[in-house]
């Protein structure tokens, strides 16, 4: 089977290549080449590293009667980033995996309570994000050189829950809380 899936990979007529935008380490190279399968709304599509041919498979379901292109799947398959991204959030910051429940009544609590709790985060982020956004203007020319303070980014949602959290911890005073709020924003922009 892995070398049928290798002879396949090697066939460069049948790849289509599609930009799916920049990532974060660059224009994101890759080939595409989608199947049918034998089960009725079932797609394989199959996603190629340009250089290096490392594959990546996604198995994809399509409504009946729903039409479907090559670009639309790709971007389904690009959906997923944002969710798995949000949901590494909800579990680092917010335990969503922190819980020692049995039952599905427990699970189903533990797992409503932390998801409204991520999404206040988010909408306290999302509202402040223009009042808390004090970022240093870009330089324009090359001779001007970069700003001696950076600024600050804006709120994100883990400060925000920081912050909130604070709020039922008196052992520090509040100048306290957002002198250090301000200090890490501050450093997350100089090493941004």
């Amino acid at each position: 089977m892995h070398s049928d899936l290798e002879q396949f990979a090697s066939a460069r007529w049948r790849w289509r290549a599609y930009s799916s935008r920049r990532g974060s380490k660059g224009e994101r190279a890759y080939a595409r080449y989608w199947l049918d399968t034998a089960e009725g709304g079932h797609t394989l599509l199959i996603r190629r590293h340009r250089s290096s041919g490392k594959l990546a498979l996604h198995y994809c379901w399509t409504p009946p009667g729903q039409a479907i292109t090559l670009r639309l799947l790709i971007r389904a398959a690009g959906l997923r980033w944002p969710a798995e991204e949000t949901f590494e959030l909800g579990k680092d910051n917010f335990g969503l995996d922190q819980s020692q429940v049995r039952t599905y009544t427990a699970i189903r609590r533990h797992t409503i309570l932390t998801c409204a709790a991520l999404t206040v985060g988010a909408i306290v982020a999302a509202a402040q994000a223009t009042r808390t956004n004090y970022r240093a203007r870009p330089a324009r020319r090359p001779d001007e050189g970069s700003p001696t303070d950076p600024g600050l980014i804006p709120l994100s949602v883990c400060e925000a829950r920081r912050l909130w959290s604070f709020r039922y911890r008196p052992e520090h005073h509040e100048s306290h809380r957002w002198h250090w709020s301000w200090w890490t924003r501050r450093h997350q922009a100089r090493a941004g």
